[in-house]
């Protein structure tokens, strides 16, 4: 029963990381593209803004499950 119970966990931990890893590529390329448009574009930036929410709420989580990223 155990031994069921630590898998999933892993599963999950595993598509936790990738997603958060996922996630943060994301972010990181809004900023950029953010970065270089010259006039204000409202899409580009709730991109952003939805991209980094994103990617703190998967943080919180695998910060809370003590989960180890390694890029």
């Amino acid at each position: 029963m155990f031994g069921r119970k630590r898998k999933l966990k892993r599963e999950f931990d595993d598509c936790l990381r990738n997603l958060l890893l996922e996630t943060k590529s994301d972010w990181e390329q809004a900023r950029e593209i953010e970065h270089y448009l010259n006039d204000y574009d409202e899409d580009v930036i709730v991109r952003r803004k939805i991209a980094e929410s994103k990617y703190f709420h998967l943080f919180k989580e695998a910060k809370e499950r003590a989960l180890r990223v390694e890029r």
